[in-house]
Parts: structure tokens; C-alpha cells; sequence
């Protein structure tokens, strides 16, 4: 059986899910989205990432077709046409067509595109053994030019620094804001510890506000760990005891070495694998 993918208010088969090739969507990247897991049939932080959709579309002027409540909907009917157990939904928001302008006033019939299907962002022994990661030299965009918190469509900012990583022979690649400090990495937020004090970059540093790395930041702080949402630079991460990325994707992996320097022992540390065995257990309650 073809995928479903849900648009415009109705299941189609991939193979008839098409949109207009003068939505704005595809012409400028005008539009918003989300990446959500399933866990065990259940969508996971369904609300969190819904608010956090419907707040990026505000910020851009979008008006999304459907109520929250509809929306959640129609997300779960598509995780269960496509029958996915342990999956990933990428639900979409394009500006709609219009003309090939700017002017937003030009358009009308914002699309709603879902996709549910499997997911694997990185081999499991990545897990184990950790990550390498580079830092880009692509920094992230100036929050005062896009806010950093709008998860648009347009990721071309993310994709260039990518592109350093995987040249560099990494999947990861580390960016740094305007100001030379941590922000974040390409696809995921990212922490690092010392001493025991779990420390990651505030948003006001030019980071997408990760759901996972919320869900994360209240895991450790449930388990008593002091976490900092702090400024911090590259010498932060040379120096530190542990350090691991979040993502809806990615979920909870390590990072054991950064511009070919390990990061503590060059292993997996022991607060990384804790948190990591905690969100698991969140994944299936």
C-alpha cells in the first residue's frame, strides 16, 4: 500500500500529493514545519510542537487553514493510515500559490502537507560510540534579520554548515552564532557538562527552542542536575566533561570529540547516558 500523506484536507497516495510550483512554499521557502515522533503508536509532545507551529506562523503573518485542535487531528489519522508504530511525522505549512513575487497578499489556500513514515537518522552504534562533529564556519543567521525561533521552511542557513560537515567527513556540524558563541548544531540543540552542571546555550543565543532539548532540560532537573542556559564558546566544549545533541530525529547521542580534540575521555559520559536511558523512558509512557 502507497503512503498516505495528508493534504489539503484529504489522504492521497504519495505518488497524487502534489501543490502548485508557484506556492510560495517552494518558490521562497515561505512556510513553517515540524518534526515529531511516534512512539508505540502514540505521537510524542504532540502539543508542545503544535503550539510552537501555530507561534512560527504567527511570527511570519501565516494563517494556518485548521485549529490546533484539527490539526492534532489530522495528524493522528495520518499516523494511523500509514499504520506507523515507531515513526516520524513532518507536517508542513506552505504560504500557498501565488505569483512570482514577494507579496504574500498575491497568495491564498495555504497548504497543510503531513507525512508520517519511518525514520533513521543515525546508525545505532553512533549511540555507543558517539559522534564527531567540526564546527562550520557557516555561523547561524542573525537573529535580527530571521528569529532563529521560526522553524521555516527556508533552511539553506542549516544545510550550507551541513555541507562543511559532511565534507569534513562528520554528520554533525557545530554553528556558532554572530557573536562567536555556541548556538547550536545543524539538525539538533546541544549541551555539554562539567562538574556535574549540565550547561546549554539560552535562546536568546540564536537557537531554535528544541522540544526534546526542553524535555531534556526537565529530565535532568527531576533528577536533581543543576542545568545553565548560559552563553558559551568552542573552549567551553574543548574543556568539558561530556557533550550530546537533542532532536526530535536524533533524539538524545553523544558527542565524544569536536575539530578532531576529545571531548573528556573521548567516550560516551556517564550523565549523557543517564539522561539518554530517562527520555527513552518518557518516549513510552
Amino acid at each position: 500500500m502507497s503512503l498516505q500523506i495528508y493534504l489539503d484536507g484529504k489522504l492521497l497516495p504519495k505518488e497524487e500529493a502534489k501543490i502548485s510550483v508557484f506556492d510560495h512554499g517552494l518558490l521562497y521557502g515561505d512556510g513553517v514545519f515540524e518534526g515529531i515522533r511516534v512512539y508505540s503508536k502514540k505521537v510524542f509532545l504532540m502539543q508542545e510542537h503544535i503550539d510552537r507551529l501555530y507561534e512560527s506562523a504567527l511570527a511570519i503573518r501565516l494563517e494556518i487553514p485548521l485549529s490546533k485542535a484539527e490539526m492534532i487531528k489530522a495528524v493522528n489519522e495520518t499516523v494511523a493510515a500509514n499504520n506507523i508504530e515507531d515513526g516520524y511525522v513532518r507536517l508542513v505549512i506552505t504560504r500557498g500559490a501565488g505569483s512570482l513575487g514577494l507579496d504574500i497578499r498575491r497568495t491564498s489556500n495555504p497548504q497543510v502537507i503531513i507525512i508520517a513514515d519511518n525514520i533513521s537518522l543515525y546508525d545505532p552504534q553512533l549511540y555507543v560510540d558517539g559522534l564527531k562533529i567540526i564546527t562550520a564556519a557557516t555561523i547561524r543567521n542573525h537573529p535580527a534579520a530571521l528569529s532563529s525561533r521560526v522553524k521555516s521552511l527556508n533552511y539553506l542557513n542549516n544545510i550550507m554548515a551541513k555541507i562543511e560537515g559532511t565534507d569534513a567527513g562528520c554528520l554533525e556540524a557545530l554553528m556558532l552564532n554572530h557573536k562567536g558563541e555556541v548556538a547550536e548544531c545543524t539538525g539538533d540543540n546541544i549541551f555539554i557538562i562539567k562538574d556535574g552542571v549540565v550547561k546549554t546555550p539560552s535562546i536568546d543565543a540564536g537557537i531554535l527552542e528544541g522540544i526534546t532539548r526542553n524535555a531534556v532540560i526537565k529530565l535532568a532537573e527531576q533528577s536533581g542536575i543543576t542545568v545553565e542556559q548560559i552563553p558559551f564558546t568552542r573552549h567551553d566544549i574543548f574543556i568539558a566533561d561530556e557533550c550530546f545533541l537533542t532532536g526530535s530525529a536524533a533524539e538524545v547521542i553523544p558527542v565524544v570529540e569536536l575539530d578532531g580534540r576529545k571531548i573528556g575521555d573521548g567516550n560516551p559520559g556517564p550523565i549523557t547516558k543517564d539522561l539518554n536511558e530517562k527520555f527513552k523512558k518518557l518516549t513510552r509512557e
